[in-house]
């Protein structure tokens, strides 16, 4: 007889456990797992624009200033553009481009933030590679090491010069972002758990909302009820000839009250219509 008894307890919590599950699947609370992003995307690395589109008709970076070009044909003229030569001449007009913008004179190559723009240049160069061909493993790989080999030399800039720091960020067009200094798996449990947290708590404010909504409802109503009060009471107490409790200035000060809240639903009222029309 025991045994039958525990083993009916024991189907009897298995049953309740099995309906608590059910109930939580109810919920109507959806968790999709995120997408996950590579580590060479400009969303991970923090690049906030890709590589410029550069003209097939614009000039290689040697010969952007020959004057003989000037006065060659068009055919010649061809022949030193982009469109007519290798990539890697794009390439290295986009790095002039990026140093430019952050070098500390005309002949600034090798300080800190020339290379960092020459990074910059060949990191958002092979990003737009890999758009292309994902399937690159030797550019992928050059092109984590040269995320992690500036997201070394930015933190580097922003423990000992902040200001330059920011200077860097704010022309390159970047965003730092740090690793973090604690990993944790992304679950279902973790998730739904604070996903729940945050239905009820948008459930308790609507609530909230409601009632307030309710009670703002019946103020009106309410300082009517009061001044009547006030009125009897101080009645009562000046023809009982007892201690007044109750003063003029309290009444005076509650149909104020009344009269001002008046205007303002009436003025609310007025808005809303217009806006409706």
């Amino acid at each position: 007889m025991n045994s039958l008894n525990c083993l009916k307890s024991f189907s009897s919590n298995v049953l309740l456990f099995s309906r608590n599950y059910a109930f939580k699947s109810d919920l109507k609370i959806k968790w999709v797992r995120p997408e996950k992003i590579p580590c060479y995307k400009p969303e991970k690395s923090g690049d906030l624009q890709s590589m410029r589109a550069i003209p097939e008709t614009e000039l290689l970076k040697d010969f952007q200033n020959s004057k003989e070009l000037e006065k060659a044909d068009d055919t010649v003229k061809n022949l030193f553009t982009v469109g007519h030569n290798r990539r890697r001449e794009l390439l290295e007009i986009f790095k002039e481009e990026m140093v430019k913008r952050v070098q500390r004179h005309e002949l600034d190559y090798g300080s800190m933030e020339a290379k960092l723009g020459l990074m910059t240049a060949q990191i958002r160069s092979l990003q737009d590679v890999m758009e292309r061909f994902p399937r690159q493993s030797a550019a992928k790989v050059h092109l984590k090491e040269l995320i992690d080999k500036r997201k070394r030399f930015l933190r580097y800039l922003r423990r000992w010069d902040y200001r330059r720091f920011e200077y860097i960020l704010e022309k390159l067009d970047l965003v730092y972002k740090p690793y973090p200094t604690h990993f944790h798996w992304i679950t279902r449990k973790d998730s739904l758990r604070k996903l729940t947290n945050i239905h009820c708590d948008e459930i308790k404010d609507t609530r909230l909302q409601e009632y307030r909504q309710f009670l703002e409802s019946q103020q009106l109503d309410f300082l009517v009820k009061k001044i009547e009060n006030l009125e009897f009471i101080r009645k009562e107490q000046i023809e009982c000839k007892v201690p007044i409790t109750v003063s003029a200035e309290q009444i005076q000060a509650a149909k104020k009250q009344y009269e001002e809240l008046k205007e303002r639903r009436k003025s609310l009222e007025a808005t809303n219509a217009e806006e409706q029309e």
